[in-house]
């Protein structure tokens, strides 16, 4: 699909306009300044569009529900993508998240994509959960991902060393092509260490409001220790996610509020503005790829409280830079918060263990030199083909 007199075009196919502006724009930009046609297909969002195609990039409706399970939705999908990859002629596309890499992957490979790069973000609640719908789903999908994955002239990026050994496990990926790249990166003077605000003390959960984020062990905790006469205040910073089988409902939302045991403040684009006002970051997730949120915590020197589990174990050394709990254990969750509540050394000296592991490992410039590099490997190893 090359051709010598114009740009190399690279083509992102990801699930969410806005996951694009938040976690993959500045490895855009980097492959925009070296000389790349940039294309980005992802589903219609007003706002993350206009700053997608105000970056020079070019824009392309994909009509991909995230959580849409309908046969005609997905032969909409795999249509789009075809239609897409024959119009662009893309010399590389970067398939992020799983419904991208399982439809884009198949496309790109049966119609001879010369060279892409899966980005694994994450396993998803299907392999969170554990009933006979989501074995089901996973039994069906495993033979997608192998096909998908399986291109000649490939790159699957892994966030993790967890996701990493599942895949292998299952035989769904051959070890030669994986690369690992914790995370997305955080530009370290954007988010920043400042003075902690003044009391009272603020504790919160930047993420979606969703029951595999571990929201409800944060209710549990913030109801746990306001009865026992805490004063913090505990604030949720993020969007509901309707798509997400474990989305909270407003009702309910609105329902913790009037109880007077969190705020909620929505999704927030200022980020860089909204940490700081924080003293303690918890996100008790049940399993991640690598979470930006905690990642940005860790760069403005907060605190944090998370679970052992994959993708956050990454991001917070436990009682160094945080505290690790037990998946799904809201007591756990709550003694932790309660350790930094009373302590506030304990809190500044975390804080700045955990500025420090934010620069030694997750900065946006390794994340760009990562990304560039990766596909370099991918198209160099097509030039040999």
């Amino acid at each position: 699909m090359s051709d010598s007199n114009r740009p190399v075009r690279l083509l992102f196919l990801m699930n969410e306009a806005l996951f694009f502006t938040t976690h993959r724009i500045s490895a855009a930009l980097a492959a925009q300044a070296a000389g790349y046609e940039v294309h980005v297909a992802a589903p219609f969002e007003a706002d993350p569009v206009s700053v997608i195609q105000g970056c020079g990039f070019h824009y392309h409706d994909l009509p991909l529900k995230r959580g849409g399970r309908s046969l005609f939705g997905e032969a909409r999908l795999l249509a789009r993508c075809a239609r897409l990859i024959r119009q662009i002629k893309p010399d590389l596309v970067h398939h992020v998240a799983m419904k991208p890499v399982i439809f884009g992957g198949l496309v790109s490979r049966l119609l001879g994509v010369g060279a892409v790069v899966h980005a694994i973000t994450g396993m998803g609640f299907l392999f969170i959960r554990d009933d006979w719908q989501a074995r089901l789903l996973r039994a069906l999908i495993r033979p997608l991902y192998r096909y998908a994955l399986g291109h000649p002239n490939g790159r699957v990026i892994f966030q993790n060393p967890d996701d990493l050994q599942m895949f292998l496990e299952q035989d769904l990926v051959r070890r030669d092509i994986t690369v690992t790249i914790k995370g997305c990166g955080v530009d370290m003077t954007t988010f920043a260490p400042v003075e902690p605000p003044a009391e009272p003390l603020v504790v919160m959960f930047p993420a979606r409001i969703l029951g595999d984020k571990g929201v409800h062990e944060f209710i549990h905790a913030a109801r746990t220790l306001k009865a026992a006469g805490a004063g913090a205040r505990f604030v949720l910073v993020g969007r509901r996610d309707p798509a997400n089988p474990t989305d909270v409902a407003e009702p309910v939302i609105r329902a913790w509020e009037a109880e007077g045991l969190v705020e909620w403040w929505g999704f927030r684009a200022d980020m860089p503005a909204v940490l700081p006002q924080a003293h303690i970051i918890c996100m008790p997730s049940y399993r991640e790829g690598l979470p930006r949120g905690l990642i940005e915590a860790a760069a403005c020197g907060l605190p944090i409280v998370t679970t052992n589990v994959p993708g956050c174990r990454e991001v917070v050394h436990d009682g160094q830079t945080g505290f690790l709990v037990p998946v799904r254990d809201g007591p756990a969750t709550a003694e932790a918060i309660g350790k930094l509540l009373d302590d506030a050394e304990l809190r500044r000296s975390m804080g700045r263990a955990a500025r420090l592991l934010a620069l030694d490992e997750f900065t946006v410039e390794a994340f760009v030199a990562d990304t560039l590099a990766t596909y370099d490997a991918a198209l160099s190893k097509k030039g040999a083909g």
